[in-house]
């Protein structure tokens, strides 16, 4: 099966061209490197001495987005910043060329069953399998936009859209990842789904992502309810809740840094 990448020794992976785009075909797009960073720390939790956590889950991971990330070999390495038995911080270091790139931060917290007070949040969208596709790549560019199945939910309106977005294709050739590792490598997605302004005129990047989860996602799907604001000095923000087949599993945001392109007209 193709992959977003290919392991080239213990903390390197080199990206196929399923990872380019969207704001530069010869960058990453930070998509799948995203889903890459929790696959390498859901092996350094393995890899421990003492094992991972017991009954531990991510629960919320941050990626700091440091500078471009060029569609280059990347190595990734990860250390447990505070070690506990029901609450843990760890953090990945993504270099390419030498260069640090991302940082990213986990907190891993114990599970217990709280079904006797579970509750809130949004209701569960329409099922996927009961919308028509979108291709996302008449709009952006790259290989990673060209990948992905994407269906509205909703009619889409500038800064604002719901939409599915699944993949065939794997993560890491020949391993096998945990779901919220591919879970997570489809939520940057969200930034391009709800566009206010044409990308081909004004560039919005996001700079971070934070993703906060009150429930571990299952399955194929990954749901985006986005919302894209605007303020009036050059910044945004891109607010997501994150769904699976069965209702919202948490919250995704972005900041977007907003300027027009060089050669667009606003």
């Amino acid at each position: 099966m193709d992959s977003y990448f290919e392991r080239t020794a213990e903390h390197r992976y080199r990206p196929t061209h399923h990872v380019s785009g969207a704001w530069a075909t010869d960058e990453q797009h930070f998509s799948p490197l995203g889903g890459l960073i929790v696959h390498a720390m859901d092996r350094h939790l393995a890899a421990r001495p003492d094992g991972p956590g017991s009954g531990m889950v991510l629960s919320r991971v941050s990626f700091d987005i440091l500078g471009r990330l060029a569609l280059d070999e990347c190595e990734i390495q990860v250390e447990t910043l505070r070690p506990g038995r029901t609450i843990e911080l760890i953090e990945a270091t993504v270099r390419i060329a030498g260069r640090p790139v991302v940082r990213a931060r986990a907190w891993l917290l114990t599970t217990l069953d709280t079904g006797a007070v579970a509750g809130g949040g949004a209701e569960p969208l329409t099922p996927p399998d009961a919308l028509a596709p979108w291709a996302m790549s008449s709009l952006w560019p790259g290989g990673f936009i060209a990948s992905l199945d994407s269906r509205p939910v909703t009619p889409q309106r500038p800064g604002r859209a719901t939409v599915w977005v699944s993949t065939g294709v794997g993560l890491v050739a020949g391993e096998e990842t945990s779901p919220l590792a591919s879970y997570v490598a489809l939520v940057d997605t969200a930034n391009g789904i709800a566009v206010r302004q044409s990308p081909t005129a004004w560039m919005f990047p996001n700079v971070d992502l934070t993703l906060h989860f009150h429930r571990q996602p299952e399955g194929r799907w990954t749901g985006l309810d986005t919302t894209v604001t605007f303020g009036p000095t050059g910044q945004g923000i891109t607010s997501t809740v994150l769904h699976d087949l069965s209702g919202p599993v948490g919250h995704a945001q972005q900041i977007l840094t907003v300027r027009p392109q060089p050669d667009g007209a606003p």
